[in-house]
């Protein structure tokens, strides 16, 4: 059974989210939810839900938080609405709602730019301040995991993103490091080999940018990262088919039970509409309501 996001989250005061004027009865001004470029949104227009694969991290963190999963003993539905487009990585996401006024995903929060919006939830931005503090409802662990003994290459890339130099390059990505007071890295001889990642399409990023500093210590060292997704990195590391698997969600017990994991940095999910899209708050229960297609028109989450 999977473990709990619950208990490690902060929840915010639910409350009615900003919700925006609609275009031909909204203004510019403060507090209103529009913009200049929502001008012509249909608010009765039908919501186009924009979801990750099975085999994503992000998928099964932002399922089990918004109610998306339900549990019942040791059975677990996945209610995701059937009309919902699928894609594979984070990119294909940010692509289907930025070309689609009706659009609405979700993504990783250090994945989060101008090309689409994120929306409050129960009334709270997804910063990393929020995440940071607890008051973001929808946040997660990036992890990474391995089976047997490293090999002296990757321990000490290991080693390296526990450090402080490691720890302040999450940061600099925009995540939360979970090694805050990390003491400085030391660096050592005769490293050189191959260092293989598989995983998490949401933590390759952060990896690959730590991955690109440690080889400048270390130029003998060469990198294999593969973004196949959450649970193929796990079945990696169990396999002993890469070195470190990356998971943007928690392990199961029995995943869990043959490895070593550790997370990197705590992340959020940013739910996400188009940018022509006036929409400024959901509830955490609209989100499940609209993801599991309860809830098919703008003009029901829309005042």
């Amino acid at each position: 059974m999977k473990l709990k996001y619950a208990s490690k989250w902060i929840m915010a005061l639910s409350a009615t989210a900003l919700l925006a004027a609609c275009a031909d009865g909204g203004s510019d001004s403060e507090g209103t939810g529009t913009d200049e470029a929502s001008g012509d949104f249909d608010t009765s227009g039908t919501i186009t839900v924009v979801a990750r694969d099975t085999a994503s991290g992000t998928r099964g963190a932002f399922n089990e938080i918004t109610g998306v999963l339900v549990e019942d003993g040791d059975t677990e539905t996945d209610n995701t609405a059937q009309s919902a487009i699928i894609q594979s990585g984070t990119q294909g996401v940010i692509t289907a709602v930025s070309e689609d006024i009706n659009g609405i995903g979700y993504i990783s929060l250090g994945s989060l730019n101008d090309t689409v919006k994120g929306v409050m939830i129960d009334d709270v931005e997804p910063t990393h301040d929020t995440v940071a503090d607890g008051t973001y409802p929808i946040a997660r662990p990036f992890n990474m995991a391995y089976g047997e003994d490293l090999t002296p290459q990757a321990q000490e890339f290991w080693d390296f993103i526990f450090s402080a130099e490691g720890q302040a390059l999450v940061e600099e990505e925009g995540y939360i490091p979970v090694e805050p007071d990390a003491a400085a890295y030391e660096e050592a001889e005769g490293i050189e080999g191959t260092i293989s990642l598989a995983g998490s399409t949401s933590v390759e990023p952060v990896a690959t940018v730590i991955s690109e500093a440690f080889t400048e210590i270390y130029p003998d060292v060469t990198f294999e990262i593969s973004a196949t997704g959450s649970s193929a990195g796990v079945t990696a590391a169990q396999d002993a088919t890469a070195d470190i698997g990356m998971a943007s969600r928690e392990l199961s017990e029995e995943e869990a039970a043959s490895l070593t994991v550790e997370a990197i940095a705590n992340d959020g999910i940013a739910v996400v509409v188009n940018n022509d899209n006036p929409l400024e708050g959901l509830t955490l229960d609209q989100v499940r309501q609209i993801f599991v297609g309860e809830i098919t028109n703008w003009d029901d989450v829309m005042e």
